[in-house]
């Protein structure tokens, strides 16, 4: 049996940088003709929660595959722990675990003896304390004995995870771990996931749901039309939107106007029908400060305001639209 790797031999044989647990450099992959990924570029740090994000078939689950050696890339050149995918799978099967978008579970068996068997195949001296372990670190101690037919979703996707660890990975691969689940159950597997990476597991995760990222992410990487098209984490890619957008309303047309002499050193967006200005400032409350005067001062009748900062999912819709415009761009 080959010998067991420590956490810091695994990124220390990274060749991608000091913390560089994942390197990623021009993938490319292609599917009946049709380009999935066209040069995909990134690298993960070694203990952080890594996210890729991207809409349905944006080509998250190929890449997380080629990473996990269940598929080939068709060119690029892909590390993991600094192994590469292609020539060493089986130094990476010791030191990665993937769990995907559903359950795989076997249903008949009880929970106990799904992990119980996960163990006899990882060769574990006593798989059965590894499951009992296990049981009691997802708080599924009490349906231990019961078969997986009769769990929820939630307990399902939660043992799941809990199999993928019975082999102490130090990576593992999320692929859309809480598509299906309700509210409550996605919260419980965020808290989850935040105790696995406290512990030392790099957690590379896929997700359509944005607050999921921004909630758990150390860095997000944005995945559309087979190429990475901003990276880095929540608060920067938040920046790339204006801090503040102050929204008026005022009184008449004559009002408006006079706002927008006011304030015509501002980047602006006016809707004249409903007597509506907003303002994108930097955020900064002496900006803020500034702008109220100006108007208070040349006697402006605001019949209402409101303030707003963006979200990642502002971000991510602004981010495809560009992306989007930039390719009808070429096209034309």
């Amino acid at each position: 049996m080959s010998k067991k790797l420590d956490i810091k031999t695994i990124w220390r044989r990274s060749m991608t940088g000091e913390n560089a647990v994942i390197f990623v450099s021009d993938l490319k992959k292609s599917f009946q003709n049709k380009d999935i990924l066209k040069g995909v570029n990134f690298s993960v740090d070694f203990g952080s929660i890594f996210t890729l994000l991207g809409s349905n078939g944006a080509g998250k689950t190929t890449t997380v595959r080629i990473l996990t050696t269940l598929l080939s890339a068709d060119g690029g050149k892909v590390e993991v722990a600094g192994y590469d995918v292609t020539k060493h799978p089986q130094k990476i099967h010791e030191i990665i675990s993937l769990t995907g978008q559903f359950a795989a579970v076997d249903n008949i068996l009880t929970g106990k003896e799904n992990l119980e068997m996960m163990g006899r195949l990882y060769h574990l001296p006593f798989p059965e304390k590894r499951a009992y372990e296990l049981l009691e670190y997802f708080g599924l101690s009490n349906a231990a004995d019961r078969a997986v037919s009769t769990y929820s979703g939630g307990m399902k996707r939660k043992l799941d995870i809990a199999m993928s660890l019975v082999g102490n990975p130090k990576i593992i691969f999320l692929d859309e771990p809480t598509t299906g689940l309700d509210p409550q159950s996605r919260h419980s597997m965020w808290n989850m996931i935040r105790e696995l990476n406290r512990s030392g597991v790099t957690v590379f995760l896929t997700t359509q749901y944005l607050k999921e990222a921004e909630q758990l992410s150390d860095t997000i990487a944005i995945l559309d039309d087979g190429n990475i098209i901003a990276e880095g984490t929540p608060d920067t890619l938040k920046a790339y939107l204006p801090q503040g957008v102050l929204q008026f309303s005022f009184k008449d047309a004559e009002n408006l106007e006079l706002a927008k002499v006011l304030l015509k050193d501002y980047r602006l967006s006016i809707i004249s029908k409903k007597h509506e200005l907003q303002v994108f400032t930097d955020g900064n409350t002496n900006t803020l400060a500034e702008i109220f005067y100006r108007l208070y001062k040349n006697n402006v009748s605001i019949r209402d305001f409101s303030k707003s900062t963006p979200d990642l999912e502002d971000v991510f819709l602004a981010m495809l639209n560009e992306s989007e415009e930039k390719l009808n761009e070429k096209l034309c």
